[in-house]
Formats: C-alpha cells, sequence, structure tokens
C-alpha cells in the first residue's frame, strides 16, 4: 500500500463534512478527467445489477432471431466496426457495447431453453469464440474487454454443454465438445488482467466438463472423442516453423500453449485412468503431435511416476526444469522422485528453503503475528 494513501477510516473522515452536491462533483470530476479504465469501473459502480433472466417458457427468445443477432454483432465487431467510424454502427452503440454484448448473451443462453436449442447452441458458441479472441484483438474501446462486458466464459461454457448434452444426448456431446474444449481453454482465464470480478468467478472448462461425465464408459467414450480431435488440432498446426524477427517458432508456441492451457483435464484423465485397463489412452496422449513443451514433459515425468518408473520421472523431470528451473510444481515433483536438478533450478530451491526457514524463525519469535 503506498505510503500516503488514506486508510478506510481516514478517508471515511475526509469526506463526511461534504454534503451530496460536493461528493457529487468530486465524482464527477474523477469520471471526466479520469482514464478509460476508471470511467469504466465507476460506470460498472453506478449501473444497477444485470443478472440474465431465464424467462418463462411463453417469452423465451426465439433461438433463430437470436443467432441472426449474434452474428451480425460478432461480425461487426471482427470487422472493427466497434473501433473505428463505421457507418454500420452508430457512435452511441460503440460505447454501450458492453450492454449489448451481455443482452446477447442473456438471450442466447435463455434460447437453450426452447424446444429447438440448436440456434441458441450456435448463438452461445459464436459469443464465447469472440471472448476468447477479445483477450489478445481489440475488438472493443476498453483495455479488459471479457471483464467489462461481465462475461464469465466457464459459466455460458456450463451452461451450452450441458444443453448440447439434453437435447442431443452424449454421442452429439462426444463429438462436437472435445473441439471446443481445445479451442476454449485457458490456463489463466479469458481476462486480460487475470484478476477482478469476472476473474474470481472462472474455472478451468475441466471442471464442468468432468461434472457432466458421469458414468466410467462415458470416460471412456469422451476420453476417446479427446484424443482423436487432439491429434487434428495437431494436423491442422502448421507444417513448418513460422519465424518472425528470428528464429521464433509459431508451431512450437501454439503446442507449448496448447499443453498448459489442457493441464487441469490432463491432469483428471491422468486421475481417472492410471492404473486401469484404459492406462493406453495416456500413452496416446503423451505422444499427441498437438503439444509440446516442458508441459507435455512434465505430464509424461507423472505418467512414468504412476507406472512406479521413478527413474524415468526423475530423467523427464530434471529436463521440465532446464527450461523452467523456478516453476514451484516442477520443483516439488523433482525432490518427490528423488531427481537431480540443475544447477539453476538448485539455487532457486536452496534461496526458497532458505527464505522460508527465516520466516518459519520469525514466527517462533514472534516478530511475525501468526493468524
Amino acid at each position: 500500500m503506498s505510503a500516503n494513501r488514506m486508510n478506510r477510516d481516514q478517508f471515511y473522515a475526509a469526506i463526511a463534512p461534504n454534503d451530496d452536491a460536493r461528493l457529487r462533483k468530486i465524482l464527477w470530476t474523477l469520471y471526466w478527467r479520469g482514464n478509460a479504465s476508471l470511467r469504466e469501473r465507476i460506470e460498472d459502480e453506478l449501473r444497477l445489477p444485470e443478472q440474465p433472466k431465464v424467462k418463462p417458457k411463453q417469452e423465451l427468445p426465439d433461438p433463430g432471431t437470436v443467432l441472426d443477432e449474434v452474428t451480425t454483432f460478432v461480425n461487426l465487431a471482427k470487422d472493427g466496426a466497434y473501433m473505428a467510424g463505421d457507418r454500420r454502427v452508430h457512435h452511441t452503440e460503440r460505447s454501450r457495447w458492453r450492454l449489448t454484448f451481455r443482452r446477447l448473451v442473456g438471450d442466447a443462453l435463455a434460447a437453450l431453453q426452447a424446444d429447438d436449442a440448436g440456434p441458441a447452441q450456435q448463438a452461445v458458441a459464436q459469443m464465447v469464440d469472440l471472448a476468447c479472441d477479445m483477450k489478445s484483438y481489440d475488438y472493443f474501446h476498453s483495455d479488459d474487454p471479457v471483464e467489462a462486458a461481465k462475461f464469465v466464459v466457464s459459466d455460458a461454457v456450463a451452461v451450452l454443454w450441458e444443453s448440447v448434452l439434453r437435447h442431443d444426448g452424449f454421442a452429439v456431446f462426444a463429438r462436437r465438445v472435445p473441439e471446443q474444449l481445445i479451442r476454449w481453454e485457458a490456463n489463466y482465464g479469458w481476462t486480460r488482467r487475470g484478476y477482478g470480478q469476472v476473474a474470481e468467478k472462472e474455472t478451468a472448462l475441466a471442471v464442468p466438463l468432468a461434472r457432466l461425465l458421469t458414468t466410467p464408459d462415458m470416460w471412456r467414450t469422451f476420453a476417446g472423442s479427446y484424443l482423436d480431435a487432439l491429434d487434428a488440432a495437431g494436423r491442422a498446426d502448421p507444417g513448418r516453423p513460422r519465424t518472425v524477427y528470428g528464429s521464433f517458432d509459431e508451431t512450437s508456441y501454439r503446442r507449448g500453449e496448447r499443453a498448459k492451457d489442457l493441464a487441469t483435464w490432463h491432469e483428471m484423465l491422468l486421475d481417472r485412468f492410471a492404473g486401469t485397463p484404459e492406462d493406453e489412452l495416456l500413452d496416446r496422449l503423451a505422444v499427441s503431435p498437438a503439444l509440446a513443451g516442458p508441459e507435455l514433459t512434465f505430464l509424461r515425468a507423472r505418467i512414468a511416476e504412476r507406472r512406479s518408473d521413478v527413474a524415468q520421472a526423475a530423467t523427464l523431470i530434471t529436463e521440465c526444469l532446464k527450461e523452467r528451473p523456478g516453476d514451484q510444481e516442477y520443483l516439488d515433483f523433482a525432490v518427490e522422485v528423488g531427481a537431480v536438478l540443475p544447477p539453476r533450478a538448485r539455487e532457486i530451491y536452496a534461496e526458497r528453503a532458505a527464505a522460508e526457514a527465516l520466516i518459519a524463525q520469525a514466527y517462533r519469535d514472534g516478530r511475525v503475528p501468526s493468524d
């Protein structure tokens, strides 16, 4: 905390002499002179809570109409119409994009309750695709558009997947959802900053997915479909490395990020199938062409450890630590299997152990108040 920042009691005491008119003037000055992020925050605090409500069945939005509206909105956004002076979007609408976004999401989720939920499912998928792109591309005037739109991607995807299972059955679910999981999962969430009201509500997509797989047969069938989709994703990656400003390998980078994004799901598969008759599914996962980087090596190390091949696990985790010597999860696993730590990893481990010892001693001496 800044040394000259007031605490809450001091702040309340400072504003107490001001009447309502004075407080309004202060807030207006902050709003008018503040940056875009501050203005968005003030607007959100002033706006009454807006929670999409599922309408009575007779008033459900028409799925086809919702899909048309969503498609138009998404296309305009990706064309840059909300960023520049495009006549297809009025200038007032460009500043109200968050309200339009929330309305369309609410209508699409509500329309999933209709008998013909197919168009609504497509509409929700388009909004999720847009949200995933918004993390990297500026389609709207906002420094963190997913946070500004109050869109919790994992909540929307959970409702979508439940609708697919309920309306279309498990066979369709197992064909469609694996590709969406691979495309949408994000290790650090879908907001740009990774913190805030929206980020606090997000979960890995593997969490709602696991809740829908209620039997061993569903897990086995879905895992097979997932591995097929993963292989297809690997084949779709660029065949030759694309270089930008030197030796940047886009294909390896993309596969490494995919391995990190899907790490939670892969851990679930490991827990589910290790030591079972379906253990060979883990072999397919470990050699998938769609994955790369230290996260894949770590997955192979964990598979080896589950199969009691501690020596192989130790060798693999040492390779991981050569690339990411400060990764605490890797360090903990390396210690667990008795792996040889690379020099830099050994230094980091010793530094952290010393720091923890100092903190523990401070607690024992009473220099740090305990909880």
